[in-house]
Formats: structure tokens, C-alpha cells, sequence
């Protein structure tokens, strides 16, 4: 074997190396900064519906309460409040999704799911834990949620959740009196969930890597 056909054989080997590094390397960046892309995008969302609830409690609420003792307005409901606004926004985005999942919920749309309950259920066992962040495939593609724990820490609520007999009659006649009641002060309920396709920032990290690599191949 010739000097040359050798370094030439050390250079391929040295570029191939170089080549596997390279792509490992840069392939586990791009695919981090999609998830951090996905993360920051739900956590917007997150903050978005903490402030719908906050809004709804402090502005709209007030001016409504003198006919609440009649008619009962969902719209005072804060995960109620927030929930709608979501529901609009998944008319142009609908793989996005607001819920506040709950075990025990007044209204059967928030009623938690398996993998939702399985969330609430983790943050009821430690008090400690204020958010879980996952991913999960579904038949959309693959999603990252954030999720907070809803917690009963005003005991106001419970004059509508702790007994059929304390409620108002005008709720009773929308939601019934079989749910969403028995809560306590302090019990941990449910949990706000937002997922976020992460299809999209995956994507875009695929086509990055590949112009990167083709860029590097084409200079050697």
C-alpha cells in the first residue's frame, strides 16, 4: 500500500469522524432547541390562561354578581373564562389545547382522562411538585404539555363546591347535582394542562440539519 493511498485512507477515516461528531453533535442541539421553542410557545400559552383567570376574577366577576342569585353565568367561572378563549384559538390553531383537567369537575368537558388524571394524581402524592413537563405521542403527532395543579386555595370556591345544598339554585339547574361537588380546602383537584405540537419545531430542526450537513460534506 502506497503513502498515499495511506493518507488518504487516515484523511477519509479523520473526515468521517469528523462527519459522525459533527452530526451527533449538532443533531442533539437542534433537537433541544425545538423542544425549548415548544416549551417557551406552551409556556405562553400557561400564563396566557393564568391571566384570563386573574382577569376574570378581579373585572368581570364583580359587575355580575347581583344576578348570580338567579341566573348563573358560566362566564364568571375563571376556567370557564379561560377555557373559551382557548376554544377560539383552536379554530385556527387546533392542535394547540387548553384544559383545566379535573377528577370531580361541575362541568363534564373538564373531566380528566387517563393520562390527565395520572398528572393530577402525581401532584395530589407531593404537595412539593408545581409543574410536570412530558411529551406524548398522539395520533397528530407528538405533543409537549405543561401542567400546574389547581389547588383550592380560596374557600370561597367551596361555596359552590362543597355540598349540592350550598350551591346556587341556578347552577343546579345547569350542571345538576351530582358533580363537581365534595371539594376541600386546600385539596388539590385538577390541573391546568397545555399541549403544544412539537411537529413543527422538529421539522424545521430536521431541515436545518440537513442544509448543515450537506454545507459541511460540500466543503470537503
Amino acid at each position: 500500500m502506497g503513502l498515499r493511498l495511506k493518507f488518504n485512507l487516515v484523511l477519509l477515516l479523520v473526515f468521517g469522524a469528523g462527519m459522525a461528531v459533527s452530526a451527533y453533535v449538532s443533531h442533539r442541539l437542534l433537537d433541544e432547541n425545538a423542544k425549548q421553542e415548544t416549551l417557551r410557545s406552551a409556556g405562553l400559552m400557561m400564563e396566557s390562561a393564568l391571566s384570563m383567570r386573574s382577569y376574570t376574577v378581579a373585572q368581570v366577576k364583580p359587575l355580575l354578581t347581583a344576578q348570580l342569585a338567579t341566573t348563573f353565568l358560566p362566564q364568571t367561572v375563571p376556567a370557564y373564562a379561560a377555557t373559551e378563549v382557548f376554544n377560539k384559538l383552536r379554530s385556527k390553531y387546533p392542535d394547540f389545547s387548553y384544559k383545566e383537567a379535573t377528577l370531580n369537575p361541575t362541568n363534564p368537558r373538564d373531566r380528566a382522562v387517563d393520562w390527565e388524571s395520572d398528572i393530577v394524581q402525581k401532584f395530589r402524592g407531593d404537595e412539593k411538585v408545581t409543574e410536570l413537563v412530558g411529551e406524548r405521542d398522539t395520533p397528530t403527532g407528538r405533543m409537549l404539555y405543561i401542567a400546574r395543579p389547581i389547588t383550592i386555595t380560596d374557600p370561597a370556591c367551596l361555596a359552590c363546591h362543597s355540598v349540592p345544598a350550598a350551591a346556587p339554585a341556578s347552577m343546579l339547574k345547569i350542571y345538576g347535582d351530582s358533580n363537581g361537588f365534595g371539594w376541600k380546602h386546600m385539596e388539590t383537584i385538577g390541573a391546568q394542562v397545555v399541549s403544544v405540537p412539537m411537529s413543527l419545531p422538529l421539522a424545521n430542526a430536521q431541515r436545518t440539519f440537513a442544509t448543515f450537513m450537506i454545507s459541511l460534506g460540500s466543503v470537503f
